[in-house]
């Protein structure tokens, strides 16, 4: 099989995408902090739980955005199938990858490759918050993902009434690794250090970690890592016994605290969403 790993050409943009987020946060002003009606609970049933040595990282799982990979996560981790796999390519600056029972970038699970879901349709059900609009093409966020998008003015001129979206590759999105062929994704996953825009249409998203950040910065590094860090355990925050739960809120992007920030943002990736335990 072929070695799974994002191209080197996202890798050639890392200087500048760090320089630019550096200079962005220079410029961010102080804002109050989020209300009581600023929160919203993260479903459990899309809350990915990742007990690494480390640490704990919990991504919410984003389906409307990438309903294949969603639920190819799902799947292998109720069957406990990442339990003890490595986290064998950990890139300063980048992004920390894992999912391979092989542990050197060529593995992947018994079940077929999922096709790429690059890009999505966004529609009227689809929980979006419009952030900015430039050159014709609007930012936002589904959930706590953010996304890049034709203007949804454009529906009512569209078959479906939709129209076309895409992840943005902002610190702390997740997608699926893949080989050369765009429909090779199956078991691997990143998830993104630093923001990196050369994998924009390249590679699904599908979903942000929203708690852990720090501790996927705090993953042991390397091209392949020597001693490298491990997955204890993924599942899926519903799956767990009630009391072992975790329950995380994270601002919603259409309340008026992101609407604050959006005035002091030059991008959607400079907006943070604050998260929080509350268990």
């Amino acid at each position: 099989m072929k070695r799974l790993a994002l191209f080197a050409a996202a890798a050639a943009t890392l200087v500048a995408g760090a320089a630019f987020a550096a200079d962005s946060k220079a410029f961010k002003p102080k804002l109050d902090p989020p209300t009581a009606a600023d929160w919203r609970t993260v479903d459990p049933q899309n809350l990915l739980v990742i007990d690494t040595t480390k640490g704990r990282i919990l991504v919410e799982m984003v389906p409307e955005v990438a309903p294949q990979s969603v639920a190819r996560i799902k799947e292998l981790a109720r069957e406990h199938f990442y339990d003890g796999l490595t986290w064998h390519r950990v890139v300063d600056g980048f992004m920390a990858q894992g999912g391979d029972p092989k542990g050197d970038g060529s593995g992947g699970s018994p079940k077929p490759n999922v096709a790429a879901e690059f890009s999505f349709r966004r529609g009227a059900t689809t929980p979006y918050a419009k952030i900015t609009t430039s050159g014709g093409l609007e930012d936002g966020f589904v959930k706590s993902l953010p996304v890049r998008g034709q203007s949804g003015d454009l529906a009512v001129m569209t078959n479906d009434g939709k129209v076309a979206g895409w992840g943005l590759w902002c610190t702390g999105v997740a997608g699926m690794a893949r080989a050369g062929d765009p429909d090779s994704a199956n078991s691997q996953f990143f998830l993104m250090r630093d923001f990196n825009g050369a994998l924009e249409r390249k590679y699904t998203a599908w979903g942000r970690v929203l708690v852990g950040e720090d501790v996927v910065r705090a993953l042991k590094t390397g091209e392949p890592v020597a001693d490298p860090d491990k997955m204890t355990s993924v599942r899926v925050a519903s799956d767990l016994p009630a009391d072992q739960q975790p329950k995380v809120q994270v601002v919603d992007a259409n309340g008026p605290w992101v609407k604050t920030a959006a005035k002091y943002a030059f991008d959607v990736c400079d907006i943070e969403l604050p998260a929080k335990l509350v268990n």
